[in-house]
């Protein structure tokens, strides 16, 4: 069948031979691809009576929409919290090097800083599209400084600020500017807070509540005025207590708006959260867990000492921990070991891992009617997988941006 150019002089790709995740389950069906979207073959084929241009053989491969990884620190020697002359280039190598663990998207993390960190950083994190450059960035995620000192984990204490005095003033003045910020996790038992999560709600600024010491009831009250998420689930919160479950209540919460629903980042590396307790997150609310790196500039390189924003952190194995303590300082997982650390702890389904990383940070982000998933009009930001999830392949706008085989891997 000749191809139709009357639509669209853009060359058609047709990738077969692959299971596709969509609709929540693999199906053996091909990919088809055109200018960067994901295309209807019915549509294709009945209205404009085309066909591909190209074909490209899957070998039997899961495809599976890209990762979203919307708490990443740093990651090769990178600290995004770091104000350095080269910040830029910085953001950049990480964005290529995540290529390669299937994370097509992110959003770089700026831990508890001084104001003039976030005023001197923030207007250098340009939102962006993915390609060969690298992964997409949707914008910062700033995990402080309106947080618990008793929850601190491993932010520096004299770094905390509060708006107990000014609300949403004090957050403005601290950060400088909201253009670039997709999130800000936040206390919110902090006074004022409820003004707070309502002006960033109001301006699409997604709210996580985090490094807290906030009851259930204030949880519930947080996720009322707009709240939507939960920083690393179990991680610098109050432990669960079954008179007052704290932040971890809100999973199973009766106080949850119509309509609405809570998501929670967990760190799936096997030492953040012991398996039991991933299980017990994952059975209690499957629809909500995003899984997320939490990634600290030592990702990817030899144990040793690096830096975390105002700190020092030691790698010891898969450990990372404040210099001369046992404080966890992120972690250096990648987002595909992730993953697979969740399909196996978990026993779920390969599609409810995969999700866990694409559909549901989109869902989050209210992005998903173009990220996390393969359907038709969706961007062409996928993966390739083998049956033990590990990525053989990233696609951005349908177009190859890492190989394994290209590094004779």
């Amino acid at each position: 069948m000749p191809s139709n150019k009357s639509v669209s002089d853009a060359p058609i790709a047709q990738f077969t031979n692959c299971r596709l995740l969509r609709g929540r389950r693999l199906q053996r069906e091909d990919l088809w691809v055109r200018e960067g979207k994901i295309l209807n073959p019915e549509k294709l084929f009945f209205d404009e009576k085309g066909s591909a241009d190209v074909q490209l053989d899957c070998k039997g491969c899961i495809l599976a929409p890209g990762f979203i990884d919307v708490q990443i620190n740093g990651g090769f020697g990178v600290d995004f919290s770091l104000a350095t002359d080269d910040f830029r280039s910085g953001i950049d190598l990480v964005s290529q090097k995540i290529l390669s663990h299937g994370v097509t998207s992110f959003c770089p993390t700026l831990v508890t800083s001084p104001p003039s960190v976030y005023h001197q950083l923030l207007p250098q994190i340009n939102v962006r599209n993915g390609g060969a450059h690298g992964a997409g960035i949707l914008g910062a995620h700033l995990e402080g400084p309106f947080i618990s000192k008793e929850k601190k984990g491993a932010h520096p204490e004299h770094c905390i600020r509060t708006f107990e005095e000014n609300g949403f003033q004090d957050l403005l003045a601290t950060y400088g500017s909201l253009d670039r910020i997709q999130i800000v996790t936040l206390a919110p038992e902090i006074k004022r807070s409820s003004e707070v999560i309502q002006e960033l709600t109001k301006r699409g600024i997604c709210v996580s509540l985090g490094h807290s010491v906030a009851n259930l009831s204030q949880a519930e009250e947080a996720v009322q005025h707009g709240a939507t998420f939960i920083t690393h689930l179990f991680n610098a919160m109050l432990p669960f207590h079954h008179r007052d479950p704290g932040i971890v209540g809100l999973l199973t919460s009766d106080k949850i708006p119509a309509g609405r629903r809570v998501f929670y980042g967990m760190i799936s590396d096997g030492i953040h959260t012991n398996p039991a307790a991933l299980r017990i997150a994952h059975r209690a609310h499957p629809k909500g867990m995003v899984l997320v790196t939490d990634a600290i500039a030592g990702m990817g390189l030899a144990p040793g000492r690096h830096t975390l924003g105002q700190q020092v952190v030691e790698i010891d194995g898969l450990n990372t921990y404040i210099a001369g303590t046992k404080t966890l300082s992120g972690s250096v997982a990648t987002m595909d070991t992730c993953v697979r650390h969740f399909l196996e702890a978990t026993g779920c389904s390969v599609e409810t891992a995969l999700e866990a990383a694409s559909l549901h940070p989109a869902q989050l982000l209210g992005i998903e009617d173009r990220k996390g998933t393969l359907d038709y009009d969706s961007d062409a930001d996928f993966l390739m997988l083998d049956d033990s999830l590990h990525v053989q392949a990233t696609y951005i706008a349908g177009e190859e941006v890492w190989r394994r085989d290209a590094l004779g891997m």
